[in-house]
């Protein structure tokens, strides 16, 4: 039985970690030959992912398939789906190419969205008609796209986004460059984005973004801007586990803490753990009712 106690709670909580990776070199040996290759010290299995999030009294996960490692191979990711007895959704990578029925065998497999990398050369891109296209068809399937950039990256996205109809969800809080304020163009363009109501944001990776060390004070104005832009209603958050791509050690603890300092009230925490990710995942609002029974 999977303990329901949160330590940032002080009760029983269903709680949904909305981003983590799942690698598994001896089940699932890398198939991307490009871009980054994570080290041994950034495999994380989906068995320990499960240990991670009962340790810390978390019960539900969206995992997204990372482009390091596997990238339009979400073999990895639908193992750790199939195991976690309904508790986990998934994020997949998917190219241009993808059939019709590879993406229904994806979302046979609990996949509720496609994650569009653009910090990466052979990432599928959401450029030309091509992109335009696979976003239109994801839409069909029910799914967000999922975006993931750097800096001022979202003003080229936004028009393609906005021509496909489609709800986005945001990675780690847009990566804004901290040392340029609150004013820069790309964070202004994802508070607009979230005041349309058709948009969530992950509120993650704010180790990605700082220039400080935990716990990360220079990105607090960040996360109190995209919660008030967003609301609660369409903030979600995620630790980012196991960590691909820092240089030093990272541990889970640290990372969940910082929930807590950004949302005191635990009723807001509860909102953006298990509410809101239950609308934009397709977790049963109706588990997490009980827990506290």
């Amino acid at each position: 039985m999977i303990d329901t106690r949160n330590p940032i709670g002080g009760k029983p909580l269903y709680a949904v970690d909305s981003h983590a990776h799942v690698l598994d070199t001896a089940a699932f040996p890398f198939s991307n030959p490009v871009g980054y290759k994570p080290g041994p010290n950034e495999i994380g299995t989906s068995r320990e992912f499960r240990t991670v999030l009962a340790a810390h009294g978390l019960t539900h996960a969206l995992v997204v398939n990372p482009f390091a490692g596997y990238a339009t191979d979400n073999r990895c990711m639908l193992d750790g789906i199939a195991a976690s007895g309904g508790r986990w959704r998934g994020v997949a990578l998917v190219g241009h190419d993808a059939t019709d029925a590879h993406l229904q065998a994806l979302a046979d497999g609990g996949v509720v969205g496609a994650r569009f990398n653009t910090l990466f050369s052979g990432a599928t891109s959401l450029e030309g008609a091509a992109g335009l296209r696979l976003l239109e068809r994801i839409r069909e399937m029910g799914w967000f796209a999922q975006v993931y950039y750097h800096d001022d990256g979202l003003l080229s996205l936004l028009p393609i986004l906005d021509a496909a109809g489609i709800r986005v969800v945001v990675d780690h809080c847009g990566c804004p460059a901290v040392e340029q304020g609150l004013k820069q163009p790309g964070f202004q363009a994802l508070l607009e984005l979230g005041r349309r109501g058709n948009a969530a944001v992950k509120l993650s990776g704010a180790f990605r973004s700082s220039r400080q060390p935990w716990p990360y004070a220079d990105c607090d104005e960040y996360v109190r801007a995209l919660v008030e832009a967003f609301t609660l209603d369409n903030c979600v958050w995620g630790s980012d586990w196991p960590f691909v791509r820092v240089p030093r050690r990272m541990d889970y603890g640290p990372v969940y803490q910082l929930l807590e300092r950004w949302l005191p009230d635990p009723a807001d925490r509860q909102r953006v753990l298990w509410d809101t990710p239950c609308r934009w995942f397709g977790f049963d609002a109706q588990e997490g009712s009980h827990a506290g029974a």
